[in-house]
């Protein structure tokens, strides 16, 4: 597999506190990560599943609010079970993220690799930025990412 073979969805709303996380997680991997696509979304459903046409592993990371610890990073294979739809309910959109996945399998559209991280928010406020304990976690993140990305690129060439 090669970086091309590679997005990464980072989906919030930087107006809105740890709204931002998964922002600013692609933010950060945007330089890091030469050759794959790294995309900013605001969440809509339907712009998801156009985002990750043609990638053949796919990093997808939003905000999540589940009672948890802010700054608990919860990972999904959800090429390979259905989101918790009780972690990602939260959307402005019609279609939510878990709404998305959910629709791109029953589709057949999904990629054959879609990892989903949701990172536990602990404020949505607008105007306030991520939490120290938000922030700590995207960096965390950051470099997970970098290290899974990496392990299967150099394991596929």
């Amino acid at each position: 597999m090669s970086a091309d073979d590679v997005c990464v969805i980072g989906v919030g709303n930087a107006l809105r506190g740890d709204d931002a996380a998964g922002l600013a997680v692609a933010r950060a991997l945007r330089d890091r990560l030469p050759g794959a696509r790294v995309i900013e979304s605001d969440g809509d459903g339907a712009a998801l599943i156009d985002a990750w046409q043609g990638a053949r592993f796919v990093v997808l990371i939003d905000a999540v609010s589940s009672g948890a610890a802010p700054g608990t990073v919860h990972r999904f294979d959800a090429d390979a079970e259905p989101l918790p739809v009780r972690l990602f309910h939260y959307s402005t959109h019609a279609v939510s993220v878990a709404d998305a996945v959910e629709l791109a399998r029953a589709l057949g559209t999904l990629p054959p690799r879609l990892v989903v991280y949701g990172i536990e928010a602990a404020n949505f406020e607008a105007g306030a930025p991520l939490s120290p304990a938000v922030q700590r976690a995207v960096d965390g993140l950051v470099e997970h990412v970098l290290r899974e990305a990496g392990a299967l690129t150099e394991a596929e060439v």
